[in-house]
Order: C-alpha cells, then structure tokens, then sequence
C-alpha cells in the first residue's frame, strides 16, 4: 500500500510541478508533510520495519547519487578562477558553522558529550539548494552570489563527511563501543574510499570520453553508464568496509576534472534521477524518522533548531565574507539561505545505527531542524530572491562597483536545482 501512495504522489506532484513553482509550496514541504500523515505516527500506511529498512536504504542510495552528480557537475568548472566566495564559503564558513554549531549544542543541552555535540553540529553543517531552488535559479539574483551558494551546496556535503566519519569512530571510542578506532576509519573510510572513487570515477570519464569520441557509444548509454559508476565506486567501497559515500563524493570531483565538460550530457540520467529520489526521500523521512519523534520534542531541540538555522550561519558566513566588501542585504541573504536537507537526514540516520549514550537527543535536534528548514527556506525562497534581487538592482544603478556585480559570466546551475520551464543547459 506504502508503495501505491508514494506513486500517486509522484504522479500528482508532477501534474502541478509548473504550477507549484510560482507559490511558496516547495516538493520537499508537500512530500514531508505527506510522510508525516502516512507514516506510524497518523495514518500508519507506512509501518513496520521491512518499510523502515526500504526507506533506509532509499535515504542512503539517494545521498550517494546526489554527492556523485553534484560533485560532478561542480567540479568540472573553472568557478575557483571567478570568484573566491565559494572557497571562503567551504573553507572558512563550514568550519566555523561546525565550531559554532558546537558551542550552542555543548551550551543548551549540557548531557552531550563533547563528541556528541561536534556530531550534532557535523550532521547541521551541510546545506541543500535543492529546498530553496530559487535562491540560485532567479537570474534577477547577482550570478556571483548564486554561483557561491550553488557550489557550497554541491561540494559542502562530501566535505563533511570526513568530520562525521571521524567523529563517530571518536564516539564509538569514548563510549567503549566496539568497532573501528579513528585511525582504521580514516584509512579506510576515508583514504580507501578516496583511492577507489579516483579510480573508478578518473577511469570511467576516460573510457567514456574516448568511446564517445570514437563513436562507440550514443548519449543513452553513456547516461546509463554514468549512472552505474556511481553503483560501482559505492559498491565496491563498501565491500571493503570504506565509506560508500566518500567514495561516490570523489568519483564525482574525478569524473567532472576528467571530462571538463567535454560531454556535458552523460549525467542527464543520474541527476533527473538523484532529483526524483531526493524529493521522494523526504516522504520517507517525515513518515519514519520525523513523524515518531513529534510527540515528545524537547524545547531545547527547539530553539537549537531555531539557532542553527539562524546565528550559527549567519554569522559564519559574515565573517567568511569579511574583506570583500559586501553589503549586508548579501550577507543576511547568503546566510539565511543555507537549508539543511538530504546529508543532514543521512548523517542522523547513520547515527541511529550507532545507539551513543545521548544519540536520542542528537537525532531529534537533526531531523527538526531539517524539518523547519523545509517549511521555512521553502516558504521564504522565492520572496527572499526577489527582495534580494530588487536591493541588488537598485544598488547596482547607483555604483556599478559593488562586488556584488563582479562579472563572471552565467553561472551554471545543477539539474536538479533548475526552476520548472528553466532551459536545460545540457541540452544539446
């Protein structure tokens, strides 16, 4: 039965996709509250642990596909040549979202163990541009801005992962658990994985680019091929006890170097793919993971998920962008604009698996503030684009200096974060 409601809902989704795409509902709010009346904590269509299991590993086959085609699409770009926003982003305002996610979670819920407050704020660091397409698609919006926040997106979550996978084999560690210690994981979550994915996402670019060359393979093939090598670095690492996730992550950043754009088409599959498979993923998430939980939140969950999605970034990317001189419409509209989605929801997922004395407390933080983000960067995405865009607008006609309005073309924009009726820019 699970299965026939989640089909009609695709289906009836896709008849108003057009429609929806000029109202503040989002596909992510609809699917989540959908997942909420079906799962066990309403209607219970969704119920039992084979549906649970199903939903899992929807969760984390999504997320693998999702770092592979963002990965790919991102990296394949001279964005780094353009502008530094995005690197200051990464490398600047992660890690000091990360810290500060840390000293609110060690401050308001003081149960936590050091290691379970840096989980908590690990799982929150990444952000989803998917949940607020029009933040990066309007084109009214300044293309330097949409490119940083575009790029932050598609790389942020498979830098992440290093620090959850580390700090989980910490937790496990303190917590006298059994399992791999912090080295073997960072040898074999995180080295092997990285070598396997290089190697699989390198050689796969290079044998399709040639056989494309040569004429040996059409643009259907190529996509399916594309596709199955995602299959192939997750799976393989895996069966080696790495990180699936790392690797599918570096398959895309090898594939994308490899390739440079040479045939822009083959991922066309894998990413209308990982777009369908990642809205899907928050009906399961609301009727297995959020729906179970509602009934006994804690206020301190509460204003933790208040305060992450609001002074634990903003502040951050104010301070990654201290130098450049940006205005503070950029920097209220860059920090406010950082949803937390599909990594979040995995990485709280991957947390239940490993029962951590306070892992309860850390979970529910995760998944309501995911579940806020939803509702509230869907709602505000595109009013906060236009009233971004009008500042901007105006700002640019008085002085046309404005970092704001550096010139770095047209900035490519993800399959999966285009507006319905957007042109495709992989169409031939």
């Amino acid at each position: 039965m699970g299965v026939i409601v989640i089909a009609v809902a695709v289906v009836v989704y896709a008849l108003v996709t057009k429609r929806l795409a000029t109202t503040p509902i989002t596909g992510a709010m609809l699917f989540l509250l959908l997942g909420v009346a079906i799962g066990p904590a309403a209607l219970d269509v969704i119920h039992g642990p084979e549906d649970r299991r199903s939903i899992e590993l929807l969760l984390e086959a999504t997320l693998a596909l999702v770092l592979f085609t963002d990965s790919l699409a991102i990296s394949g770009g001279d964005w780094h040549a353009k502008s530094r926003l995005p690197v200051r982003l990464l490398l600047i305002g992660m890690p000091l979202t990360m810290l500060a996610g840390w000293a609110v979670a060690r401050s308001l819920l003081p149960d936590l163990a050091w290691f379970e407050a840096a989980l908590l704020a690990i799982c929150l660091a990444p952000t989803d541009a998917a949940l607020g397409q029009a933040v990066v698609s309007n084109p009214r919006v300044p293309a330097v801005i949409r490119q940083a926040l575009n790029i932050e997106s598609g790389l942020n979550d498979g830098l992440a992962l290093p620090f959850f996978l580390l700090a989980l084999a910490a937790a496990a560690e303190a917590d006298a658990a059994t399992g791999p210690g912090v080295v073997e994981v960072f040898v074999r979550s995180l080295v092997l994985a990285g070598v396997i994915g290089g190697l699989v996402g390198g050689i796969g670019a290079s044998a399709l680019t040639r056989a494309r060359d040569a004429g040996w393979v059409g643009r259907q093939w190529s996509q399916i091929a594309t596709l199955a090598l995602v299959v192939v670095a997750f799976a393989a690492t895996d069966a080696v006890g790495g990180s699936g996730f790392i690797a599918a992550w570096v398959a895309g950043v090898a594939f994308g170097r490899t390739t440079r754009g040479r045939v822009p088409d083959v991922s066309v599959l894998a990413e209308d793919l990982g777009s369908l498979l990642a809205t899907v993923s928050f009906l399961g998430f609301g009727a297995i993971l959020l729906g179970p939980i509602l009934g006994h939140l804690t206020w301190q969950a509460g204003v933790y998920a208040v305060l992450s999605l609001t002074l634990v970034r903003i502040v951050p990317v104010a301070l990654a962008f201290a130098g450049v001189g940006a205005a503070r419409p950029t920097l209220l509209y860059a920090g406010w604009f950082g949803p937390r989605g599909l990594a979040s929801i995995v990485f709280g997922l991957l947390l239940i698996e490993e029962a951590l004395p306070h892992g309860e407390e850390v979970v529910e933080a995760v998944f309501l503030t995911v579940a806020l983000s939803v509702i509230a960067h869907g709602v505000t995405a595109a009013w906060g684009a236009d009233r971004y865009a009008g500042w901007f607008e105006r700002a640019v006609a008085a002085d046309r200096t404005i970092p704001e309005a550096l010139d770095i073309g047209e900035p490519e924009v993800r399959r999966r974060l285009l507006a319905p009726g957007a042109p495709d820019p992989s169409a031939p």
